[in-house]
């Protein structure tokens, strides 16, 4: 019986410590949100990332859709890919995990990413999960089909610390 106790105890405790300063945060529609399209110079730094996206297993077989990415930190540093999804390479498929190399400009943390759908067929993405150097890894959870043609995603910029707030 103290065994018991003692492992309810830890439990417990572990699960509050494990959750303790996160909150859920859902996904919304951002229209005024407008993706930089900016060259990379020359003499700009180019870093790269790595971007996991999980398809739900309740999203639709596969879509044909144009799927678009943008994240960026809190200082108006932004990655824009105009398209991710490939028809041809089987992207986005239900239950499936897709990973993308991304190269754009460097970073500090990121703390906003949305995802642009175009398209007929509809999809749901379970989460994003964006690393790359001196950068903390950040998953964003979905679980909700993305609306067609609109901006959709998250901002957990602290407000009046940069252009990314929107």
């Amino acid at each position: 019986m103290v065994k018991l106790l003692l492992f309810l105890l830890i439990f417990a405790t572990a699960t509050i410590f494990s959750h303790a300063g996160s909150s859920i945060i859902s996904p919304t529609e951002i229209k005024s949100f407008e993706p930089k399209t900016v060259q990379l110079q020359v003499a700009a730094k180019s870093c790269s990332y790595t971007v996991i996206i999980k398809t739900s297993c309740s999203s639709k077989s596969y879509t044909r859709d144009k799927i678009s990415l943008a994240f960026g930190d809190a200082y108006g540093n932004e990655v824009y890919i105009k398209r991710l999804d490939d028809p041809y390479s089987r992207t986005f498929e239900s239950c499936s995990t897709d990973t993308f190399q991304i190269s754009g400009p460097c970073t500090y943390d990121i703390c906003y990413q949305y995802l642009l759908r175009s398209g007929s067929d509809g999809w749901k993405p379970e989460s994003v999960k964006i690393y790359g150097q001196n950068i903390r890894t950040v998953t964003f959870f979905y679980n909700t089909f993305i609306p067609d043609g609109v901006w959709f995603g998250f901002n957990q910029c602290r407000r009046g610390s940069g252009s990314a707030v929107v």
